[in-house]
């Protein structure tokens, strides 16, 4: 099992805490189960921790645990606008992927990321919260796809220590190696030539990783059959750049009656062209299924 560096209030103040009148801010970064350093945000309407004693307390609310695209980081504009808009329904929890911002290790595009997202996960856990939602876009809607169906979801059983209780993915890819659009020919580019992996690394913070996967882990639309019951939600914009309509629909395909699909008209990619008034949508829906 993922765990923090340390536990928060501990004596080595490695956990930088805020409170204010809006509640309790944590950073710290979270260890991976295969040892890589997360940098993690802990954003709460309530205090979790007991002042006096630092005890865990049950949360009534929602945890919303965010995973950002490939690119992105915790601290991005648009992820700190998704979890501004989401704080109004739970907790919040922003990190930054491996080999994205402050967080160590390179990117694998979307394979061993879903260790970072368990680590969130299992954070949002000890923090207190009985009921926690992940929320992905793009490379992070097809993390938490597979993150669901294989151990963090408890073999898609929902809940419990290392699983979830709802499932929203975002723009993601039903499928991998994808390459019928600009975007994603040049996505490819990026991730596999070394040429790319340097535009990366010094243009876009994002550090890459040069082995080709090894083995090819589950795909998106082999991952959501195993979801169930764990509710889940699949949003794609009419506008998406990079993945045309025909991935959300096989991902709805696959996840059959436990599953909904939500087609957004004029929207774009992920995070970045999310409005506002989507995420709040996904936040009732989530608080309302989630229970």
């Amino acid at each position: 099992m993922a765990r923090s560096t340390s536990r928060p209030y501990s004596e080595t103040h490695s956990v930088s805490r805020d409170v204010t009148s809006g509640g309790t801010r944590l950073r710290t970064f979270l260890r991976t189960a295969d040892g890589v350093e997360i940098d993690s945000v802990y954003e709460s309407g309530s205090v979790v921790y007991d002042g006096d004693s630092g005890a865990a307390r049950c949360v009534p609310e929602p945890v919303f645990v965010v995973a950002h695209g490939f690119t992105g980081e915790a601290d991005r504009p648009h992820i700190r606008r998704v979890a501004r808009v989401l704080a109004r329904y739970g907790a919040v929890v922003t990190f930054s992927f491996r080999g994205h911002g402050a967080s160590g290790g390179r990117s694998t595009v979307g394979d061993r990321e879903v260790l970072d997202l368990a680590a969130a996960v299992a954070w949002a856990r000890e923090l207190g919260h009985e009921r926690v939602v992940t929320v992905g876009f793009s490379m992070g809607g097809s993390v938490v796809l597979r993150h669901a169906a294989v151990g963090g979801g408890g073999g898609g059983g929902g809940g419990g220590e290392g699983g979830v209780d709802a499932v929203v993915s975002v723009s993601a890819p039903a499928r991998w190696f994808y390459r019928g659009t600009a975007p994603m020919r040049r996505l490819h580019w990026l991730v596999t030539r070394p040429s790319g992996r340097l535009v990366g690394r010094y243009g876009l913070r994002t550090r890459i990783h040069h082995r080709q996967w090894d083995p090819v882990p589950l795909s998106p639309v082999e991952a959501v059959p195993r979801i169930a019951p764990t509710p889940l939600l699949i949003v794609h914009g009419d506008q998406d750049g990079y993945f045309p309509l025909d991935h959300p629909r096989m991902l709805a395909a696959a996840a059959g009656e436990h599953g909904e699909l939500w087609v957004e008209e004029g929207m774009g990619h992920a995070e970045n062209a999310a409005p506002d008034a989507l995420l709040g949508r996904i936040g009732d829906w989530a608080v309302a299924r989630a229970g």
